[in-house]
């Protein structure tokens, strides 16, 4: 009897440890099976390496693909219309995409649509607001850099050389005239141009801005022919919210007498206009592309992997989490101390000393003239989602023509 147990003494405890082995064995084998081996990522685009907008998305691609290498199969659907939207969705799905990602905001409704007839698939989509609206879909994500904080810094610059050329007699203070080209008269196209204002009133007071809309994101000949008119009117630094060259284009080559500089938007234009190109900015989208990817490689909630702001499934960043990059100061036009602007600027935005929609200003609601917002009180621009929400012409410092048919 002693003997037996002493043979038990020994055996229930091995008993318990293979028991404990083998759960641990198999813990750690459904977690291997979490970790894919290989994601297919969905690519839909409204444009092609040739317009700057997603040629921006491609290098973010490119460097996820450096990366991850044969773990990550990338497939790209380049120009496709907003009416094909569902259809290439459907297509990316049917060849195994476990992520898609779509660069317009265009693009927004029928993604999330789609979001519900693939709910295996995860969707993330830029510029749009909808991620948390009802229908909640936990697969349908929204995500957006601060693009403000960096136009504003561009301004800066820009207003810099508007007072280079002041203090050195080429141009009068009320012909400091600032021209933009925008796409569309949306709230993200509103925000951007007014904070890239804010940021050139902050080196230039006598600053004005003429703002002509295009009514499309990507036509060269159109941007082209804006950028002209605006030059035509007086204005001395162009920029935009586009997705073409052509306004660089257009103030490389104009014959204006007075001065002519631009300010670019997601690629470096001084390629292309090396003698009138200042500066440019851009969101660095490999940020959140290479960190969704890798939650679904690892079979992980995206906006738990995310360094960023989140609000619930929407994901927003700038400056400090390099979300938002300034493109090269071309050094051959750039006005003195531009290097050091930038640099104290981006510092300041960084640890909250810049509030980029503050000023002695009153924005009116072009949709509502009612609605109006005293800016002696700050905007808080991306307080509650990625998408810009500021929606307000600054009264008697830019003028707004209405948009071309």
């Amino acid at each position: 009897m002693k003997k037996e147990k002493q043979i038990l003494f020994w055996v229930l405890p091995a008993c318990l440890f293979c028991i404990l082995a083998f759960f641990l064995l198999h813990r750690v084998t459904r977690a291997d099976d979490a970790v894919k081996e290989c994601v297919n990522v969905g690519l839909i685009l409204e444009g092609d390496e040739s317009t700057p907008y997603s040629s921006n998305f491609i290098r973010a691609t490119d460097e996820l693909k450096l990366q991850y290498g044969d773990r990550v199969n990338i497939i790209p659907m380049y120009n496709v219309a907003f009416e094909d939207t569902r259809d290439a969705i459907d297509k990316l799905c049917s060849e195994g995409c476990d992520i898609i990602f779509l660069n317009s905001v265009e693009y927004g409704e029928p993604a999330k649509l789609a979001s519900a007839a693939h709910p295996n698939v995860e969707f993330c989509q830029t510029a749009c607001d909808n991620a948390n609206s009802d229908p909640y879909r936990p697969n349908y994500h929204t995500f957006m850099g601060r693009i403000y904080e960096g136009r504003y810094v561009a301004g800066r610059v820009a207003g810099l050389k508007l007072r280079e050329l002041i203090d050195n007699g080429e141009i009068k203070p009320e012909e400091a005239l600032i021209g933009y080209v925008g796409a569309f008269p949306f709230t993200e196209v509103i925000s951007g141009y007014t904070a890239f204002f804010l940021g050139v009133r902050e080196e230039c007071p006598t600053a004005k801005m003429r703002v002509k809309y295009a009514n499309t994101w990507a036509s060269y000949m159109l941007e082209k022919t804006l950028a002209k008119e605006l030059i035509d009117e007086g204005c001395i630094v162009i920029s935009q919210h586009s997705d073409t060259i052509g306004p660089a284009v257009m103030c490389e080559t104009s014959e204006s007498r007075h001065p002519v500089f631009h300010v670019g938007y997601n690629q470096d234009m001084i390629d292309v206009a090396p003698t009138t190109s200042l500066i440019g900015t851009r969101i660095d989208w490999s940020m959140y592309i290479i960190a969704a990817v890798e939650a679904v490689l690892e079979n992980k909630r995206i906006e738990d992997h995310i360094s960023a702001r989140i609000y619930g499934n929407d994901s927003c960043a700038g400056f400090k989490e390099g979300w938002v990059k300034m493109l090269d100061v071309n050094k051959a036009v750039a006005p003195d101390g531009a290097d050091e602007l930038i640099d104290e600027t981006i510092e300041k935005i960084k640890n909250g000393e810049i509030h980029v929609f503050k000023g002695n200003y009153l924005g009116v609601n072009p949709d509502d003239p009612n609605d109006t917002w005293d800016l002696n009180k700050e905007y808080p621009e991306n307080e509650k989602s990625s998408a810009p929400t500021f929606h307000y012409i600054l009264k008697d410092v830019i003028t707004v023509e209405e948009p071309k048919p």
